[in-house]
């Protein structure tokens, strides 16, 4: 039952969060809209259960682009990306442990990002307190055809 309502709290907050959305009805909002409210899990890349660097990776393999499982190696890959300048898809690192990234999670578009946080894969603003103080930078791990295929609305 725990599941379910997760389930269903994460399609409100998906609808919510999809109007107006960068990305509307694109294969990154659908692939990230199906994991909305999926357990955490230290160690986890599964539907069982996702940490934040197995969520992304788990993302881009469905979209078909390879990732570590490792959000200090995420943050060795793809170019920087100023904060007025990220696009949906863009990997967004964060200091959570006090020394260094330790969290990442994916731009969706307006501000917010999806990641696996305590509570679960969930939607975050960028903006909100705790990971705006925790803020380290962004990495462009898409090409632009892989953009272009996965990111933008499907017409």
């Amino acid at each position: 039952m725990r599941k379910f309502s997760a389930a269903l709290f994460g399609l409100a907050l998906l609808l919510v969060f999809q109007v107006g959305s960068a990305f509307a009805d694109s294969k990154l909002d659908t692939t990230v809209g199906e994991l909305i409210g999926i357990d955490y899990d230290y160690g986890g890349t599964t539907t069982d259960g996702f940490d934040c660097s197995g969520f992304t990776s788990y993302v881009f393999k469905k979209l078909g682009v390879t990732l570590p499982h490792s959000s200090k190696e995420q943050f060795n890959l793809g170019d920087k990306v100023a904060k007025e300048d990220l696009r949906p898809g863009d990997l967004v690192f964060f200091n959570t442990s006090g020394s260094g990234v330790s969290h990442v999670g994916i731009y969706v578009g307006n501000n917010k990002f999806a990641h696996a946080a305590s509570k679960g894969v969930t939607i975050s603003d960028l903006d909100e307190k705790y990971y705006a103080k925790r803020y380290l930078g962004a990495r462009r791990v898409m090409d632009s055809d892989t953009y272009q295929k996965v990111a933008v609305d499907a017409e």
